[in-house]
């Protein structure tokens, strides 16, 4: 039985395509920069998400972590997702 090639090149091109775009999109993009500070104020954050708001301005803060165990006594995997954020509004002349 020969193997018919039309649908497997269509499929190459795709996936060809997609890894292409992708490596010549990591090859424009800096590379970002790692402020120690930051990482230490993401971790001390408590576990889920609070806002505080004075003077014109509303801060907020969440942080939610979870352990992913894949079966009973296999791998596990931890994520720990932080956001910080901050929001000025002001009246302007």
């Amino acid at each position: 039985m020969a193997i018919q090639f039309a649908p497997i090149a269509g499929l190459a091109l795709r996936y060809g395509a997609v890894a292409l775009a992708t490596y010549a999109a990591t090859r424009r993009l800096s590379s970002g920069r790692l402020d120690q500070n930051v990482e230490d104020a993401m971790d001390d954050l408590p576990e889920g998400a609070s806002f505080r708001k004075s003077d014109g301005q509303v801060n907020g803060a969440a942080r939610w972590t979870r352990v992913y165990r894949f079966g009973q006594s296999g791998k596990a995997i931890k994520i720990d997702a932080t956001g910080l954020a901050r929001i000025k509004v002001r009246r302007v002349p």
